[in-house]
């Protein structure tokens, strides 16, 4: 029965790991033997080195500060996205309910997710402009001269500047997702809890939160990812300048390989942000297990 049962799901799989294997799983071997030789890329010819990327890699200065860069964006950008989008998610769902105008709301969230990233960063480039900005011409307009900043310019704003630009574009996911969480959640609970003389917050801390932590820890690893990238937002507003105050390991990564022309180098480079990205979703779907609630 069982033999009969592989035979057949065996012809439909085989495409799909053909691909897998040929588009991810080639790579990524590629990568890996590459970070063992010094190359241009231009050609064939490649000279093995060993562990001296490795080794380069371990004492390259711009490399440890982008690494320290992807750290901080780390520990930000799941804490502010998460919580903006729980707040948004509450204000929208109310014990349980929808409150009107709630889908309206959602599509205005949400739309900046379905933006390509290159329009949103330059976007936003023209935002932050220090003279004909928005922002800048907006805190001018009402006063606030002294808060307008070469946002992209400067080095102590720059990677914060683009880190906003990142919770901004994907917290309206996040929201999406948590408000389906919570409309999941019975109405009757809350119901009761009002009965027992339950705060708003009391029902949030304990119905909300337990019954929606699949989803929140959804979000943290999502998040903690895509926190170990930002190549593309990045490359596009800054380039990681100035004087890499907003550069970040894939963008360095880019261009070693594709600038310096240092191949061999750049997947050594990979292949330890692969391993960084590995051990840090083991390691969170490790620490956010917990007994899952049914209801």
């Amino acid at each position: 029965m069982n033999h009969g049962k592989y035979r057949l799901i065996i012809p439909f799989l085989a495409p799909a790991l053909l691909l897998y294997a040929v588009f991810v799983l080639y790579p990524y071997a590629s990568a890996v033997k590459n970070s063992f030789y010094q190359w241009r890329g231009v050609s064939a010819n490649k000279t093995y080195i060993g562990l001296d990327n490795y080794r380069r890699l371990w004492d390259d200065d711009n490399f440890r500060i982008a690494l320290s860069h992807n750290a901080q964006l780390l520990i930000v950008l799941p804490l502010v996205t998460i919580s903006l989008a729980m707040l948004f998610a509450a204000l929208f769902v109310q014990g349980g309910r929808g409150v009107r105008g709630a889908d309206f709301y959602r599509v205005v969230f949400f739309f900046p997710q379905v933006m390509s990233v290159v329009i949103v960063g330059v976007l936003w480039q023209y935002i932050y402009h220090p003279n004909s900005g928005i922002l800048n011409s907006g805190l001018r307009a009402i006063g606030l001269a002294s808060f307008a900043k070469p946002w992209l310019g400067s080095a102590q704003y720059a990677l914060w500047a683009v880190a906003a630009v990142v919770i901004w574009q994907s917290v309206g996911f996040y929201m999406v997702l948590f408000v389906a969480g919570m409309q999941s959640i019975p109405w009757d609970f809350y119901e009761a809890a009002r009965l027992d003389g339950a705060s708003r917050f009391a029902q949030f801390k304990d119905i909300t939160l337990p019954l929606l932590w699949e989803n929140i820890r959804v979000a943290i690893i999502y998040i903690a990812i895509a926190a170990l990238d930002l190549f593309t937002i990045v490359a596009v507003m800054t380039e990681g300048k100035p004087n890499r105050a907003s550069d970040v390991v894939a963008r360095f990564m880019y261009e070693q390989a594709f600038t310096n022309s240092m191949f061999g180098y750049a997947s050594a480079i990979g292949v330890v942000l692969l391993i960084l990205t590995f051990c840090l979703a083991i390691l969170l779907l490790i620490l956010s297990r917990r007994e899952r609630l049914e209801f």
